[in-house]
Protein backbone atom coordinates (compact mmCIF):
# COMPACT_ATOMS: atom_id res chain seq x y z
CA UNK A 1 0.00 0.00 0.00
CA UNK A 2 2.81 2.04 -0.14
CA UNK A 3 1.87 3.85 -3.23
CA UNK A 4 -1.27 4.72 -2.20
CA UNK A 5 -5.02 3.39 -1.91
CA UNK A 6 -6.13 3.04 -5.58
CA UNK A 7 -10.01 3.05 -6.25
CA UNK A 8 -12.33 3.71 -8.92
CA UNK A 9 -15.62 5.15 -7.77
CA UNK A 10 -18.83 2.94 -7.23
CA UNK A 11 -20.89 5.96 -8.92
CA UNK A 12 -18.95 6.10 -12.24
CA UNK A 13 -21.53 5.40 -15.05
CA UNK A 14 -20.47 3.14 -17.75
CA UNK A 15 -19.80 4.57 -21.83
CA UNK A 16 -23.84 3.10 -22.04
CA UNK A 17 -24.92 4.79 -19.29
CA UNK A 18 -23.10 8.19 -20.56
CA UNK A 19 -24.47 7.69 -23.65
CA UNK A 20 -28.13 6.87 -23.13
CA UNK A 21 -27.74 9.41 -19.93
CA UNK A 22 -29.60 12.74 -21.75
CA UNK A 23 -32.34 9.83 -22.35
CA UNK A 24 -32.96 8.61 -19.10
CA UNK A 25 -31.99 11.92 -16.91
CA UNK A 26 -34.58 14.36 -19.33
CA UNK A 27 -37.55 12.08 -20.16
CA UNK A 28 -40.09 14.96 -19.28
CA UNK A 29 -38.15 17.40 -21.46
CA UNK A 30 -37.64 14.84 -24.32
CA UNK A 31 -41.55 13.67 -23.91
CA UNK A 32 -42.57 17.20 -24.74
CA UNK A 33 -40.58 17.93 -27.01
CA UNK A 34 -40.29 14.78 -29.09
CA UNK A 35 -43.93 15.07 -30.28
CA UNK A 36 -43.67 18.69 -31.36
CA UNK A 37 -40.79 17.86 -33.10
CA UNK A 38 -42.76 15.24 -35.19
CA UNK A 39 -45.85 17.76 -35.47
CA UNK A 40 -43.01 19.87 -37.14
CA UNK A 41 -41.90 17.35 -39.72
CA UNK A 42 -45.87 15.78 -40.15
CA UNK A 43 -46.57 19.31 -41.05
CA UNK A 44 -43.38 19.99 -43.57
CA UNK A 45 -44.80 16.87 -45.12
CA UNK A 46 -48.51 18.32 -45.40
CA UNK A 47 -47.63 21.55 -47.15
CA UNK A 48 -47.43 19.89 -50.58
CA UNK A 49 -50.18 17.67 -50.08
CA UNK A 50 -52.48 20.54 -49.10
CA UNK A 51 -51.01 22.27 -52.44
CA UNK A 52 -51.64 19.88 -53.96
CA UNK A 53 -55.18 19.54 -52.51
CA UNK A 54 -55.29 22.97 -53.38
CA UNK A 55 -55.32 22.70 -56.70
CA UNK A 56 -57.76 19.76 -57.39
CA UNK A 57 -60.35 21.44 -55.44
CA UNK A 58 -59.89 25.04 -55.40
CA UNK A 59 -58.06 25.64 -59.13
CA UNK A 60 -59.39 23.06 -61.26
CA UNK A 61 -62.45 22.98 -60.16
CA UNK A 62 -62.64 27.20 -59.97
CA UNK A 63 -64.97 27.06 -56.54
CA UNK A 64 -63.92 30.23 -54.51
CA UNK A 65 -64.56 28.29 -51.16
CA UNK A 66 -63.02 24.86 -51.22
CA UNK A 67 -59.89 27.10 -52.63
CA UNK A 68 -60.24 29.88 -49.63
CA UNK A 69 -60.67 26.71 -47.06
CA UNK A 70 -57.64 24.57 -48.80
CA UNK A 71 -55.65 28.40 -48.55
CA UNK A 72 -56.33 28.80 -44.66
CA UNK A 73 -55.48 25.31 -44.03
CA UNK A 74 -52.45 26.03 -45.46
CA UNK A 75 -52.16 28.98 -43.06
CA UNK A 76 -53.06 26.35 -40.39
CA UNK A 77 -50.35 24.04 -41.25
CA UNK A 78 -47.74 26.66 -41.39
CA UNK A 79 -48.85 28.10 -38.27
CA UNK A 80 -48.64 24.58 -36.19
CA UNK A 81 -45.22 23.88 -38.24
CA UNK A 82 -43.34 27.41 -37.34
CA UNK A 83 -44.40 26.85 -33.73
CA UNK A 84 -44.09 23.39 -33.45
CA UNK A 85 -40.25 23.33 -34.31
CA UNK A 86 -40.01 26.65 -32.12
CA UNK A 87 -41.33 25.11 -28.81
CA UNK A 88 -39.69 21.53 -29.82
CA UNK A 89 -36.21 22.84 -29.92
CA UNK A 90 -36.67 24.75 -26.99
CA UNK A 91 -37.41 21.61 -25.10
CA UNK A 92 -34.66 19.68 -26.79
CA UNK A 93 -32.16 22.34 -26.50
CA UNK A 94 -32.33 22.36 -22.92
CA UNK A 95 -31.96 19.43 -21.90
CA UNK A 96 -28.70 19.05 -24.30
CA UNK A 97 -27.12 22.05 -22.26
CA UNK A 98 -28.53 20.27 -18.60
CA UNK A 99 -26.95 17.34 -19.51
CA UNK A 100 -23.83 18.91 -20.59
CA UNK A 101 -23.90 20.94 -18.05
CA UNK A 102 -24.22 17.81 -15.69
CA UNK A 103 -21.16 16.06 -17.56
CA UNK A 104 -19.12 18.89 -17.32
CA UNK A 105 -19.56 18.81 -13.16
CA UNK A 106 -18.84 15.05 -13.72
CA UNK A 107 -15.17 15.87 -15.30
CA UNK A 108 -14.36 19.03 -12.95
CA UNK A 109 -15.06 16.37 -9.60
CA UNK A 110 -12.74 13.97 -11.38
CA UNK A 111 -10.25 16.28 -12.63
CA UNK A 112 -9.51 18.08 -9.05
CA UNK A 113 -8.87 14.30 -7.51
CA UNK A 114 -4.94 12.97 -7.26
CA UNK A 115 -5.13 9.89 -10.17
CA UNK A 116 -2.92 7.43 -11.06
CA UNK A 117 -2.54 8.51 -14.70
CA UNK A 118 -3.04 12.59 -14.33
CA UNK A 119 -4.10 14.34 -17.51
CA UNK A 120 -3.43 17.64 -18.46
CA UNK A 121 -5.84 20.50 -18.34
CA UNK A 122 -6.41 20.66 -22.17
CA UNK A 123 -7.51 17.36 -22.07
CA UNK A 124 -9.72 17.56 -19.60
CA UNK A 125 -10.74 20.87 -21.23
CA UNK A 126 -11.73 19.09 -24.45
CA UNK A 127 -13.53 15.96 -22.01
CA UNK A 128 -15.80 18.72 -20.41
CA UNK A 129 -16.58 20.53 -23.94
CA UNK A 130 -16.30 18.74 -26.93
CA UNK A 131 -16.85 15.04 -25.94
CA UNK A 132 -19.98 16.38 -23.60
CA UNK A 133 -21.74 18.13 -26.09
CA UNK A 134 -21.37 15.23 -28.49
CA UNK A 135 -22.88 12.86 -25.65
CA UNK A 136 -25.68 15.62 -24.91
CA UNK A 137 -26.31 15.72 -28.65
CA UNK A 138 -28.11 12.28 -28.48
CA UNK A 139 -31.07 14.49 -27.47
CA UNK A 140 -31.83 16.22 -30.32
CA UNK A 141 -30.74 12.84 -32.84
CA UNK A 142 -33.26 10.90 -30.74
CA UNK A 143 -35.66 13.83 -30.78
CA UNK A 144 -35.01 13.92 -34.61
CA UNK A 145 -35.33 10.21 -35.47
CA UNK A 146 -38.22 10.01 -34.39
CA UNK A 147 -39.47 12.70 -36.19
CA UNK A 148 -38.01 11.16 -39.32
CA UNK A 149 -39.05 8.07 -39.22
CA UNK A 150 -42.84 8.85 -37.91
CA UNK A 151 -43.08 11.29 -41.21
CA UNK A 152 -41.86 8.62 -43.70
CA UNK A 153 -43.72 6.43 -42.47
CA UNK A 154 -47.20 8.54 -42.83
CA UNK A 155 -46.01 9.53 -46.36
CA UNK A 156 -46.00 6.15 -47.33
CA UNK A 157 -49.40 5.75 -45.58
CA UNK A 158 -50.60 8.78 -47.94
CA UNK A 159 -48.47 7.15 -51.37
CA UNK A 160 -50.11 3.54 -50.58
CA UNK A 161 -53.48 5.05 -50.41
CA UNK A 162 -53.11 7.19 -53.77
CA UNK A 163 -50.80 4.41 -55.47
CA UNK A 164 -49.37 1.16 -54.65
CA UNK A 165 -46.46 1.04 -56.60
CA UNK A 166 -44.70 3.98 -55.12
CA UNK A 167 -45.69 3.12 -51.87
CA UNK A 168 -43.46 -0.34 -52.79
CA UNK A 169 -40.77 1.36 -54.32
CA UNK A 170 -40.37 4.03 -51.09
CA UNK A 171 -41.08 1.32 -48.44
CA UNK A 172 -38.24 -0.77 -50.42
CA UNK A 173 -35.88 1.61 -51.33
CA UNK A 174 -35.80 3.62 -48.86
CA UNK A 175 -33.90 1.28 -46.45
CA UNK A 176 -31.37 0.22 -49.12
CA UNK A 177 -30.52 4.09 -49.67
CA UNK A 178 -30.32 4.35 -45.67
CA UNK A 179 -28.30 1.38 -45.63
CA UNK A 180 -25.74 1.87 -48.55
CA UNK A 181 -24.69 5.47 -47.08
CA UNK A 182 -23.92 3.49 -43.66
CA UNK A 183 -21.12 1.89 -45.60
CA UNK A 184 -19.12 4.71 -44.59
CA UNK A 185 -20.03 5.68 -41.05
CA UNK A 186 -17.57 3.28 -39.01
CA UNK A 187 -14.42 4.74 -40.55
CA UNK A 188 -15.80 8.23 -39.37
CA UNK A 189 -16.97 7.31 -36.13
CA UNK A 190 -12.53 5.57 -35.82
CA UNK A 191 -11.59 9.24 -37.56
CA UNK A 192 -13.96 11.23 -34.96
CA UNK A 193 -12.59 9.41 -31.94
CA UNK A 194 -8.93 9.77 -33.51
CA UNK A 195 -9.49 14.02 -33.83
CA UNK A 196 -10.96 13.94 -30.56
CA UNK A 197 -8.00 12.29 -29.04
CA UNK A 198 -5.68 14.95 -30.84
CA UNK A 199 -7.01 17.49 -30.00
CA UNK A 200 -7.64 16.63 -26.31
CA UNK A 201 -3.72 16.20 -25.95
CA UNK A 202 -2.76 19.24 -27.78
CA UNK A 203 -4.91 21.05 -26.23
CA UNK A 204 -3.14 19.70 -23.40
CA UNK A 205 0.24 20.52 -24.35
CA UNK A 206 -0.75 24.24 -25.17
CA UNK A 207 -1.83 24.87 -21.66
CA UNK A 208 0.89 23.06 -20.30
CA UNK A 209 3.60 25.52 -22.90
CA UNK A 210 2.09 28.66 -21.52
CA UNK A 211 1.98 27.54 -17.97
CA UNK A 212 5.67 26.46 -18.03
CA UNK A 213 6.94 29.48 -20.35
CA UNK A 214 8.89 31.16 -17.98
CA UNK A 215 11.23 28.32 -17.01
CA UNK A 216 11.20 27.10 -20.30
CA UNK A 217 12.91 30.38 -20.97
CA UNK A 218 14.95 29.73 -17.92
CA UNK A 219 16.65 27.12 -18.99
CA UNK A 220 16.53 27.81 -23.15
CA UNK A 221 14.19 24.80 -24.17
CA UNK A 222 11.13 27.02 -25.01
CA UNK A 223 12.34 25.90 -28.95
CA UNK A 224 12.29 22.41 -28.23
CA UNK A 225 8.68 22.76 -26.42
CA UNK A 226 7.81 24.79 -29.41
CA UNK A 227 8.83 22.01 -32.33
CA UNK A 228 7.13 19.80 -29.73
CA UNK A 229 3.58 21.52 -29.59
CA UNK A 230 3.80 22.21 -33.03
CA UNK A 231 4.57 18.57 -34.39
CA UNK A 232 1.15 17.39 -31.77
CA UNK A 233 -1.21 21.12 -33.25
CA UNK A 234 0.15 19.30 -36.91
CA UNK A 235 -1.29 15.80 -35.90
CA UNK A 236 -4.54 17.39 -34.45
CA UNK A 237 -4.97 19.02 -37.94
CA UNK A 238 -4.41 16.52 -40.09
CA UNK A 239 -6.86 14.39 -38.18
CA UNK A 240 -9.08 17.38 -38.32
CA UNK A 241 -8.54 17.21 -42.18
CA UNK A 242 -9.05 13.54 -42.61
CA UNK A 243 -12.02 13.66 -40.44
CA UNK A 244 -13.70 16.61 -42.27
CA UNK A 245 -13.24 14.57 -45.48
CA UNK A 246 -14.90 11.67 -43.90
CA UNK A 247 -17.65 13.36 -43.63
CA UNK A 248 -18.07 15.30 -46.85
CA UNK A 249 -17.58 11.86 -48.54
CA UNK A 250 -20.94 10.37 -46.24
CA UNK A 251 -22.84 14.04 -47.11
CA UNK A 252 -21.74 13.56 -50.67
CA UNK A 253 -22.72 9.51 -50.93
CA UNK A 254 -26.10 10.36 -48.66
CA UNK A 255 -27.18 13.40 -51.23
CA UNK A 256 -26.40 11.21 -54.55
CA UNK A 257 -28.07 7.86 -53.28
CA UNK A 258 -31.20 9.96 -51.96
CA UNK A 259 -30.89 12.38 -55.12
CA UNK A 260 -31.26 9.00 -57.02
CA UNK A 261 -33.69 7.25 -55.25
CA UNK A 262 -35.93 10.73 -55.72
CA UNK A 263 -35.35 11.00 -59.01
CA UNK A 264 -36.60 7.87 -59.44
CA UNK A 265 -39.61 8.30 -57.46
CA UNK A 266 -40.45 11.27 -59.32
CA UNK A 267 -40.21 9.45 -62.89
CA UNK A 268 -42.44 6.86 -61.76
CA UNK A 269 -45.40 9.71 -60.35
CA UNK A 270 -44.80 11.92 -63.62
CA UNK A 271 -44.97 8.84 -66.12
CA UNK A 272 -48.53 7.56 -63.62
CA UNK A 273 -49.67 11.34 -64.03
CA UNK A 274 -49.48 11.49 -68.33
CA UNK A 275 -51.17 7.91 -68.04
CA UNK A 276 -53.99 9.56 -66.01
CA UNK A 277 -53.81 7.52 -63.40
CA UNK A 278 -52.77 9.93 -60.85
CA UNK A 279 -54.94 14.26 -60.90
CA UNK A 280 -52.37 16.98 -61.58
CA UNK A 281 -52.92 17.67 -57.54
CA UNK A 282 -51.65 14.48 -56.98
CA UNK A 283 -48.63 15.05 -59.10
CA UNK A 284 -47.34 17.73 -57.56
CA UNK A 285 -48.16 16.22 -53.98
CA UNK A 286 -45.77 13.18 -54.84
CA UNK A 287 -42.89 15.65 -56.34
CA UNK A 288 -43.05 17.84 -53.28
CA UNK A 289 -43.22 15.05 -50.84
CA UNK A 290 -40.03 13.57 -52.57
CA UNK A 291 -38.17 16.51 -52.31
CA UNK A 292 -39.15 16.70 -48.66
CA UNK A 293 -38.33 13.48 -47.82
CA UNK A 294 -34.55 14.27 -48.76
CA UNK A 295 -34.26 15.97 -45.65
CA UNK A 296 -35.66 12.93 -43.35
CA UNK A 297 -33.38 10.90 -45.16
CA UNK A 298 -30.32 12.34 -45.29
CA UNK A 299 -31.12 12.50 -41.05
CA UNK A 300 -31.67 8.59 -41.51
CA UNK A 301 -28.80 8.26 -43.63
CA UNK A 302 -26.44 10.23 -40.55
CA UNK A 303 -27.89 9.03 -37.80
CA UNK A 304 -25.23 6.17 -37.30
CA UNK A 305 -22.33 8.24 -38.39
CA UNK A 306 -23.64 10.30 -35.08
CA UNK A 307 -24.20 8.11 -33.00
CA UNK A 308 -21.29 6.79 -33.42
CA UNK A 309 -18.84 9.67 -32.62
CA UNK A 310 -21.17 9.81 -29.23
CA UNK A 311 -20.67 6.45 -28.98
CA UNK A 312 -16.86 7.29 -29.28
CA UNK A 313 -17.23 10.37 -26.78
CA UNK A 314 -18.80 8.36 -24.11
CA UNK A 315 -16.28 5.83 -24.03
CA UNK A 316 -13.64 8.63 -23.52
CA UNK A 317 -15.52 10.18 -20.82
CA UNK A 318 -16.25 7.11 -19.13
CA UNK A 319 -11.83 5.86 -19.21
CA UNK A 320 -11.50 9.23 -17.95
CA UNK A 321 -14.11 9.51 -15.04
CA UNK A 322 -13.40 5.85 -14.38
CA UNK A 323 -9.32 6.45 -14.29
CA UNK A 324 -8.53 4.92 -10.28
CA UNK A 325 -8.24 7.60 -7.62
CA UNK A 326 -5.58 7.72 -5.13
CA UNK A 327 -8.07 9.62 -2.05
CA UNK A 328 -10.33 6.73 -0.95
CA UNK A 329 -13.59 7.74 -0.04
CA UNK A 330 -14.18 5.79 3.28
CA UNK A 331 -17.49 5.10 5.35
CA UNK A 332 -16.31 6.93 8.68
CA UNK A 333 -17.01 10.12 9.72
CA UNK A 334 -15.47 12.40 11.95
CA UNK A 335 -17.48 12.21 15.85
CA UNK A 336 -18.96 15.50 17.08
CA UNK A 337 -17.26 17.76 19.60
CA UNK A 338 -14.12 15.87 19.72
CA UNK A 339 -11.11 18.03 18.92
CA UNK A 340 -9.56 17.82 15.19
CA UNK A 341 -5.93 16.93 16.31
CA UNK A 342 -3.51 15.75 13.49
CA UNK A 343 -1.69 12.39 14.67
CA UNK A 344 0.82 10.05 12.97
CA UNK A 345 0.99 6.78 14.98
CA UNK A 346 4.11 4.56 13.70
CA UNK A 347 3.42 5.74 10.18
CA UNK A 348 5.62 3.89 7.96
CA UNK A 349 6.12 4.20 4.09
CA UNK A 350 9.18 3.78 1.53
CA UNK A 351 11.05 7.05 3.11
CA UNK A 352 9.36 7.37 6.61
CA UNK A 353 10.28 4.49 9.21
CA UNK A 354 7.65 4.49 12.53
CA UNK A 355 6.96 8.35 12.50
CA UNK A 356 4.58 9.80 15.59
CA UNK A 357 3.53 13.20 16.17
CA UNK A 358 0.46 15.44 17.05
CA UNK A 359 -0.76 18.78 15.98
CA UNK A 360 -4.09 19.84 18.00
CA UNK A 361 -6.51 22.64 17.59
CA UNK A 362 -4.00 25.59 18.29
CA UNK A 363 -0.95 24.40 17.55
CA UNK A 364 1.74 25.16 15.10
CA UNK A 365 3.98 22.68 14.63
CA UNK A 366 7.00 22.48 12.39
CA UNK A 367 8.14 19.21 10.52
CA UNK A 368 11.93 19.75 9.28
CA UNK A 369 13.10 17.17 7.53
CA UNK A 370 16.65 16.20 6.10
CA UNK A 371 15.85 14.76 2.61
CA UNK A 372 12.87 15.96 0.48
CA UNK A 373 11.56 12.30 0.02
CA UNK A 374 10.66 12.19 3.65
CA UNK A 375 8.81 16.05 3.19
CA UNK A 376 7.22 14.44 0.03
CA UNK A 377 5.98 11.54 1.79
CA UNK A 378 4.38 13.05 4.63
CA UNK A 379 2.91 15.45 2.63
CA UNK A 380 1.26 12.55 0.13
CA UNK A 381 -0.14 10.72 3.20
CA UNK A 382 -2.20 13.55 3.96
CA UNK A 383 -3.48 14.62 0.56
CA UNK A 384 -4.41 11.54 0.03
CA UNK A 385 -2.07 10.42 -3.22
CA UNK A 386 -0.27 7.75 -0.39
CA UNK A 387 -1.42 5.91 2.39
CA UNK A 388 1.00 3.78 4.68
CA UNK A 389 2.42 0.93 4.77
CA UNK A 390 2.09 0.70 8.77
CA UNK A 391 0.72 2.76 11.35
CA UNK A 392 -1.87 5.28 10.60
CA UNK A 393 -2.60 8.87 10.48
CA UNK A 394 -5.68 10.18 11.64
CA UNK A 395 -8.04 12.96 12.75
CA UNK A 396 -9.79 13.10 15.80
CA UNK A 397 -9.04 9.47 16.30
CA UNK A 398 -10.74 8.33 12.75
CA UNK A 399 -8.11 6.82 10.26
CA UNK A 400 -8.18 9.29 7.41
CA UNK A 401 -8.06 5.52 5.11
CA UNK A 402 -11.18 5.11 6.11
CA UNK A 403 -12.56 9.08 6.48
CA UNK A 404 -15.26 9.84 4.00
CA UNK A 405 -14.94 12.59 1.34
CA UNK A 406 -17.39 15.20 2.66
CA UNK A 407 -15.20 14.96 6.09
CA UNK A 408 -11.95 15.39 4.94
CA UNK A 409 -12.67 18.40 2.99
CA UNK A 410 -14.15 19.74 5.11
CA UNK A 411 -11.55 19.32 7.65
CA UNK A 412 -8.40 19.00 6.41
CA UNK A 413 -6.92 21.39 3.62
CA UNK A 414 -3.39 20.25 2.09
CA UNK A 415 -1.59 23.47 0.83
CA UNK A 416 1.13 22.30 -1.95
CA UNK A 417 4.73 23.92 -2.17
CA UNK A 418 3.57 25.35 -5.93
CA UNK A 419 1.38 28.43 -5.42
CA UNK A 420 -0.81 28.49 -8.62
CA UNK A 421 -3.66 30.95 -7.79
CA UNK A 422 -6.62 30.69 -10.14
CA UNK A 423 -7.92 32.81 -12.85
CA UNK A 424 -9.82 36.05 -11.98
CA UNK A 425 -8.52 38.80 -9.46
CA UNK A 426 -6.88 39.17 -6.41
CA UNK A 427 -9.89 39.48 -4.28
CA UNK A 428 -11.37 35.95 -6.00
CA UNK A 429 -8.03 34.41 -5.28
CA UNK A 430 -8.17 34.98 -1.44
CA UNK A 431 -11.84 34.96 -1.25
CA UNK A 432 -13.63 32.79 -4.14
CA UNK A 433 -17.01 33.07 -2.49
CA UNK A 434 -17.11 36.81 -1.45
CA UNK A 435 -18.05 35.33 2.27
CA UNK A 436 -15.21 37.74 3.67
CA UNK A 437 -16.18 41.50 5.70
CA UNK A 438 -13.89 43.93 5.29
CA UNK A 439 -12.60 43.57 8.87
CA UNK A 440 -11.69 39.83 8.59
CA UNK A 441 -10.57 40.67 4.55
CA UNK A 442 -7.91 43.03 6.40
CA UNK A 443 -6.78 40.36 8.89
CA UNK A 444 -6.08 37.83 6.45
CA UNK A 445 -4.19 39.79 4.15
CA UNK A 446 -2.17 40.96 7.39
CA UNK A 447 -1.27 37.57 8.54
CA UNK A 448 -0.24 36.93 5.15
CA UNK A 449 1.39 40.16 4.14
CA UNK A 450 -0.30 39.99 1.31
CA UNK A 451 -1.36 44.05 2.13
CA UNK A 452 1.83 45.05 -0.26
CA UNK A 453 0.67 42.71 -3.18
CA UNK A 454 -2.77 44.68 -3.28
CA UNK A 455 -0.91 48.31 -3.13
CA UNK A 456 1.68 47.25 -5.67
CA UNK A 457 -1.35 47.60 -8.26
CA UNK A 458 -3.30 50.85 -8.78
CA UNK A 459 -6.74 48.50 -9.08
CA UNK A 460 -5.76 46.94 -5.82
CA UNK A 461 -7.75 43.83 -4.83
CA UNK A 462 -10.00 44.00 -8.33
CA UNK A 463 -6.36 43.54 -10.38
CA UNK A 464 -6.84 40.82 -12.28
CA UNK A 465 -4.55 37.42 -11.96
CA UNK A 466 -4.36 34.99 -14.78
CA UNK A 467 -4.28 31.80 -14.91
CA UNK A 468 -1.71 29.80 -12.09
CA UNK A 469 -1.22 33.43 -11.34
CA UNK A 470 1.09 33.43 -14.09
CA UNK A 471 1.05 37.68 -13.68
CA UNK A 472 2.13 37.56 -10.25
CA UNK A 473 5.93 36.97 -8.83
CA UNK A 474 6.51 33.69 -7.01
CA UNK A 475 6.46 35.64 -3.73
CA UNK A 476 3.24 37.21 -4.41
CA UNK A 477 1.72 33.74 -5.83
CA UNK A 478 2.66 32.50 -1.99
CA UNK A 479 1.40 35.31 -0.02
CA UNK A 480 -1.99 35.04 -2.10
CA UNK A 481 -1.83 31.14 -1.81
CA UNK A 482 -1.09 31.78 2.25
CA UNK A 483 -4.07 34.58 2.66
CA UNK A 484 -6.50 31.77 0.59
CA UNK A 485 -5.95 29.11 3.21
CA UNK A 486 -5.97 31.51 5.87
CA UNK A 487 -9.23 32.68 4.91
CA UNK A 488 -10.76 29.42 4.64
CA UNK A 489 -9.65 28.61 8.11
CA UNK A 490 -9.86 25.06 8.36
CA UNK A 491 -9.99 23.14 11.59
CA UNK A 492 -6.47 21.05 10.15
CA UNK A 493 -4.16 23.10 7.66
CA UNK A 494 -0.46 21.65 6.64
CA UNK A 495 1.47 23.83 4.65
CA UNK A 496 4.59 22.78 2.62
CA UNK A 497 7.48 25.15 2.26
CA UNK A 498 4.99 28.10 1.80
CA UNK A 499 7.49 30.69 2.13
CA UNK A 500 10.64 29.84 -0.35
CA UNK A 501 10.14 33.08 -2.62
CA UNK A 502 9.84 35.45 0.28
CA UNK A 503 12.51 37.24 1.66
CA UNK A 504 13.04 37.38 5.53
CA UNK A 505 11.76 40.12 6.11
CA UNK A 506 8.35 39.16 5.13
CA UNK A 507 8.61 35.81 6.01
CA UNK A 508 8.70 36.61 10.01
CA UNK A 509 5.60 39.08 9.14
CA UNK A 510 3.99 35.75 7.69
CA UNK A 511 5.10 33.43 10.68
CA UNK A 512 3.33 35.69 13.25
CA UNK A 513 0.41 36.12 11.35
CA UNK A 514 0.50 32.34 11.60
CA UNK A 515 0.74 32.57 14.88
CA UNK A 516 -2.07 35.14 15.26
CA UNK A 517 -4.64 34.01 12.66
CA UNK A 518 -5.18 30.51 13.78
CA UNK A 519 -5.69 31.56 17.07
CA UNK A 520 -7.14 27.90 19.31
CA UNK A 521 -9.01 26.30 16.33
CA UNK A 522 -6.67 25.35 13.94
CA UNK A 523 -4.30 22.68 13.84
CA UNK A 524 -1.29 23.71 11.97
CA UNK A 525 1.44 21.48 10.50
CA UNK A 526 4.03 22.99 8.28
CA UNK A 527 6.79 21.02 6.42
CA UNK A 528 9.55 23.16 6.28
CA UNK A 529 13.13 23.91 6.66
CA UNK A 530 13.18 27.84 6.63
CA UNK A 531 14.66 29.00 10.25
CA UNK A 532 11.67 31.72 10.68
CA UNK A 533 8.88 29.20 10.40
CA UNK A 534 10.69 26.49 12.24
CA UNK A 535 11.07 29.26 15.64
CA UNK A 536 7.62 30.56 15.07
CA UNK A 537 6.44 26.73 15.97
CA UNK A 538 5.26 25.19 19.16
CA UNK A 539 7.85 22.66 18.34
CA UNK A 540 9.85 20.96 15.82
CA UNK A 541 9.46 17.38 14.80
CA UNK A 542 12.87 16.53 13.68
CA UNK A 543 12.77 13.74 10.74
CA UNK A 544 16.52 12.60 9.92
CA UNK A 545 16.64 9.57 7.86
CA UNK A 546 13.56 9.33 7.84
CA UNK A 547 13.00 8.71 11.61
CA UNK A 548 11.68 11.18 14.13
CA UNK A 549 14.80 12.06 15.36
CA UNK A 550 13.74 14.63 18.34
CA UNK A 551 10.94 16.74 18.80
CA UNK A 552 11.64 20.20 20.91
CA UNK A 553 11.34 24.02 20.10
CA UNK A 554 13.22 25.33 17.41
CA UNK A 555 15.62 27.17 20.03
CA UNK A 556 16.25 23.95 21.71
CA UNK A 557 17.41 22.17 18.52
CA UNK A 558 19.72 24.90 17.35
CA UNK A 559 22.05 23.29 19.87
CA UNK A 560 22.32 20.28 17.76
CA UNK A 561 25.18 21.08 15.17
CA UNK A 562 23.50 18.69 12.78
CA UNK A 563 20.35 20.12 13.05
CA UNK A 564 21.81 23.85 13.08
CA UNK A 565 23.40 22.88 9.85
CA UNK A 566 20.61 21.35 8.10
CA UNK A 567 18.03 24.16 8.84
CA UNK A 568 21.01 26.90 8.42
CA UNK A 569 22.28 25.60 4.77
Amino acid sequence: MGTGSRTTPATVRTSRQILFGPITHHRRLIASGTPLIVLWQMCEALVPVMIGVTIDVGIETGELRPFLLSCLAIVVIFTFLSYGYRFGAIFMNRAVQLESHRIRLEIADKAVQPADDPKLAGEWLSLATSDADKVSLLVRQFGFTVASLVTVTATAVYLTRTDMTLALVILFGLPITVGITQLVSPVVARRTDREQSAIARVAGLGGDLVAGLRPLKGIGAEDAASRRYRGASQAARTSSIVTARSWGYMSGLTTLVSGLFLAVVAWLAGSKAIEGDLTLGELVAIVGLTQFLAEPISMLGALSAQFAASTASARRLHTALATPVRVRDGPDHLPPGVPRDLRFDGVTTPALTGVDLRCGPGQLVAVACDSPDSADSLVALLDGSAAPSGGSVSIAGVDLQNLAGVDRRATLLVVPHEANPPEGTIRSAIDPDGTLDATTLDEVLTASAAHDVVAAHHDGLDHAVRSGGSSLSGGQRQRLTIARSLAVSPPVLVLRDPTTAIDAVTEQQIARGLQGRLGRETATLVVTTSPTLLAAADHVVWIRSGRVARVAPHHVLQEDPEYREEVLR
